[in-house]
Order: C-alpha cells, then sequence, then structure tokens
C-alpha cells in the first residue's frame, strides 16, 4: 500500500493532534499517524489525564481527613481498586473516543503503526496489529509529534513487576504496602502522593538537597513540610546504589549522608525523568540534526535542518509539557501556512499537582541570581488570605518577581490548593508586559485565592490591607 499526504503529523499526543486539527481547519489535506490504537498520546493514555484523575482522587481522601478539624469524622475509606482503575479507563476512553470523533469530523485520515523515515519524503508504517499490512506514505512536509518516555537506568532495570516506571505505576495493580520513589521530582511525588493517599507507606529518595531540584525554594518549603507528613520517609542527597529482587519484596541499598543502608519494599517506582522519543524513527536517514541528548534541533518557526521536516513537542527538547507542545504545533501548521509565525513566549508556565501544588511561570528569583539581574520579590503568604483561612489551608504563598526600574513583572509562582489554575492569569501578565500596578489595579473577587495575585503586586508597592510591608520605593513612583 502506498500512498501520498500533503501533511503528514506522526505523533498523536496534544502537539500532534492540535497540529492536525488546525491544519485540517485551515484546508489542508492532513495524514495523521500515531503508533497507538488510540489517539491522546502518553499525556492521555498514560500521563497527565490518568495522573490527574488518581489524584483528584487522593485529594478527596485528604479532604475527608481534614474534615475531623470541623468536627465531621467520616469512616475509613474502603478502597475498590478495580473500580478505581475502571473509572480512570472511562475517563481515558471518553477523551480519546472525542480525538476519534473530532478527527472524522475534520477529514483527518488517521492511521495506527510504527512509522520511520526511509528518507526527507517517506515514511515506511508497519501496521498496529500483528500480522497486518504495511504501507509507505510520501509527503510533502512532516511534523515530527512523536513525544518522549520515561528515561530508564539498565542497573534498575530488572525483570519483575515490582520495578515500575511511571507508566506501570499507573495501570494501578495494587495498591502495595510499601513504595520506593526514587527521584523527587514531580513524576515521582505526584505518584507517591496517589499511593500515599490511598494507603501505601511511600518513601522518597533524591540525589540532590531537595524536592524539585529547579524549582523556587519559596514554593517547595510548604509542599516538602506536608509531604514529610504524608509520607514514612524523604532521603535527601541519597544515592541508590543497587536493587535486589527478592521475589515478594525489592530490597534497595542506598548510600547517603549517614553511610550505606539497605531497606525491603514491596514496589519500586523509577521515576528519573524522561527522554525524547528520536531514535528507532529513522531520522538518520533525513537531514534532521539531533543533538547529544537526543533533541531535534528546531529554529523558531519549528522548523528542523530538513526543509520537509518540522518538530514539536518533547522530541525537540525543554520544557517537557503538552501545553508547549500543542503551542509549538499550531506554530509550526501556521509557518506552513505562510503566516509569520513564531514561537517565542515570554512564558510556558509550569504545575507540579501534588497536594498543594506548585506552579510558576517567567523568570524565578533563582535564575534571577544566576544571571545577576537586578530584581525586587513580593511575597503574599496565604495565612493573610480569608478564603485560605475558609479553606483551612494557610500554608500558601504567592510571589511576583519585578523589574525594579519599570515595575515590570517578570516572574510569578505560587504554592497551595489549585496553584495550577491560578498561575493563567500571572503567565498572562508576563505575555503582555503588565506592570505590578495593572496587576494590583485589577479588581479580583473576594474572597478567593485568586486575589492573592493583586495583593501580592500590592504587597510590592507597600499597600496590601491584610499584611503590613513598609513602602518601598516602587510606591512613590
Amino acid at each position: 500500500m502506498a500512498t501520498h499526504a500533503p501533511l503528514v503529523v506522526l505523533g498523536g499526543g496534544p502537539g500532534g493532534y492540535a497540529a492536525a486539527f488546525m491544519a485540517a481547519d485551515l484546508g489542508m489535506q492532513v495524514t495523521l499517524v500515531d503508533r497507538d490504537e488510540r489517539l491522546g498520546g502518553t499525556c492521555l493514555l498514560r500521563g497527565c489525564i490518568p495522573s490527574k484523575a488518581l489524584l483528584h482522587v487522593g485529594r478527596v481522601l485528604a479532604e475527608a481527613r481534614e474534615m475531623d478539624a470541623w468536627g465531621i469524622h467520616f469512616e475509613r475509606p474502603k478502597i475498590d481498586i478495580d473500580v478505581l482503575r475502571g473509572r480512570k479507563e472511562k475517563v481515558i476512553s471518553t477523551l480519546t473516543g472525542g480525538l476519534a470523533q473530532l478527527a472524522r469530523r475534520r477529514n483527518v485520515t488517521v492511521v495506527h503503526g510504527t512509522a520511520r523515515f526511509t528518507n526527507s519524503t517517506t515514511l515506511e508504517i508497519a501496521a498496529a496489529g500483528a500480522g497486518g499490512p504495511s504501507q509507505t506514505i510520501t509527503f510533502d512536509h512532516c511534523i515530527l509529534a512523536s513525544g518522549s518516555r520515561p528515561a530508564k537506568i539498565p542497573a534498575f532495570d530488572l525483570p519483575t513487576p515490582r520495578v515500575m516506571d511511571s507508566t506501570q505505576a499507573l495501570e494501578m495493580a495494587d495498591v502495595p504496602p510499601s513504595l520506593l520513589v526514587i527521584g523527587g521530582g514531580y513524576i515521582g511525588l505526584e505518584m507517591g502522593t496517589v499511593y500515599a493517599e490511598l494507603g501505601s507507606r511511600v518513601s522518597v529518595v533524591e540525589l540532590t538537597d531537595t524536592l524539585l531540584p529547579g524549582a523556587d525554594r519559596d514554593l517547595v518549603k510548604p509542599l516538602q513540610q506536608r509531604l514529610e507528613k504524608l509520607f514514612e520517609r524523604i532521603r535527601l542527597r541519597t544515592k541508590v546504589v543497587k536493587l535486589e529482587d527478592r521475589g515478594e519484596t525489592i530490597r534497595v541499598h542506598f548510600e547517603g549522608p549517614d553511610g550505606p543502608s539497605t531497606e525491603e519494599f514491596s514496589r519500586v517506582l523509577v521515576a528519573v525523568g524522561r527522554r525524547p522519543n528520536s531514535d528507532g524513527l529513522g531520522l538518520e536517514n533525513t537531514k534532521v540534526v539531533v543533538n547529544a541528548k537526543g533533541f531535534v534541533e528546531v529554529d523558531g518557526r519549528q522548523r528542523s535542518a530538513d526543509p520537509h521536516i518540522l518538530a514539536i513537542g518533547d522530541v525537540c527538547g525543554e520544557p517537557m509539557l503538552a501545553h508547549r507542545a500543542s503551542h509549538q504545533g499550531k506554530v509550526a501548521v501556521e509557518s506552513l501556512h505562510g503566516e509569520p509565525a513564531l514561537f517565542a513566549p515570554r512564558a510556558i508556565p509550569a504545575v507540579v499537582f501534588t497536594d498543594p501544588e506548585i506552579a510558576w511561570a517567567g523568570l524565578t528569583e533563582h535564575e534571577a541570581a544566576a544571571q545577576g539581574r537586578a530584581v525586587e520579590i513580593s511575597r503574599y503568604p496565604w495565612a493573610a488570605s480569608g478564603r485560605a483561612q475558609a479553606l483551612g489551608r494557610t500554608e500558601g504563598l504567592t510571589k511576583i518577581v519585578v523589574d525594579p526600574e519599570t515595575d515590570i513583572v517578570l516572574g510569578v509562582g505560587m504554592v497551595g490548593p489549585g496553584a495550577g489554575e491560578l498561575v493563567a492569569e500571572g503567565t498572562l501578565a508576563i505575555e503582555m508586559g503588565c506592570s505590578a500596578r495593572d496587576l494590583s489595579e485589577t479588581i479580583h473577587p473576594h474572597p478567593t485565592l485568586g486575589e492573592t495575585v493583586a495583593f501580592s503586586a500590592e504587597n510590592y508597592f507597600g499597600l496590601a490591607t491584610e499584611i503590613y510591608r513598609p513602602r518601598s520605593e516602587a510606591a512613590t513612583r
């Protein structure tokens, strides 16, 4: 079987289907190729969506416990893991079914199978099902959206289901009595939170001296304090030297500040990052340049070194975020459509969906210090928020990073319940070049957590109502 498509999108994740659908909306003839039998990619099938569904369950369990402080007592919950798993799958099926319907309505041709470039304008696609026919697709242009996969450490890759990656952890085979999470990044902490709320004794081991390396310390501190109560143990500055399969358990050998030690766990989750899916695609048969980290090199219009191939999302660099991929997909299509598109955002928001959530966008305090850039920081504690007090969640914080010469907002960050929803306003402010005065003079509804964004700006000028801070020089300008 051989066909020709003016535009092929390789990968059916958030970047891929966003690109395919937009191209179809602009009148292009599009073929979308994906190795999975359902559209959605890692994010929908085994990442963002199922993890957030399970985190919602965990949050409800936590809220039931927190009601004790209000004199409302719930019985210990009974967990039916089969029903839980089925409900998670229903969420996935609903969304993938919606994508399939949207593809049909837009007349996007969907091909399921494993693709490989044989040259700069040809893909060979092995059928997804065993024994199915392969086919050849030639194209004028291809948007590569092949995504990423969990990184593996060969020494930890034991032939046992007791050692899991994030994909296997989301399958929820059981709720193990004990779980070790190797890696204190966002994936490990999110999945650790889920399993801890469901009843596992969770421990986390991290090689560096802090959880969420690279995230703002002001934001991480409230989360770490809460996780120290939720998790059985957090080991920092500690290395996992060896894993041993003991049949019913995994024996883990540690090296930490107090010397070597061993401990056994029912399951181990290895969450040490992700790597781009650029290998095994036959890119060596094209002019695409892949760097030492495995990322496809692209310009601001998402064009690779091969004039026929563009790339978007995880396969072309950090940060590996679904919303970045979707935006790049639209830029790539606009580039092909002849429009003056450019991927040059002032800020890309990031969210860690733990409890509390952490979210930030733009320049961080640490980045400003590393660049030697003069900034002023305004922090607004949620303990001063009536809404946070009503919720019983006063550990939160909202902060802004401001240019002291112009009062322009350069960065925002928050930690607390719903932080992932609140960061969008700050991202918009950075993208539009808003000043702290713009934020402070925007009337926010009361009582809400969203007010803390405006209050942090008022605090920058020394004019916040609920807290006292001496007025800065900015207030007199």
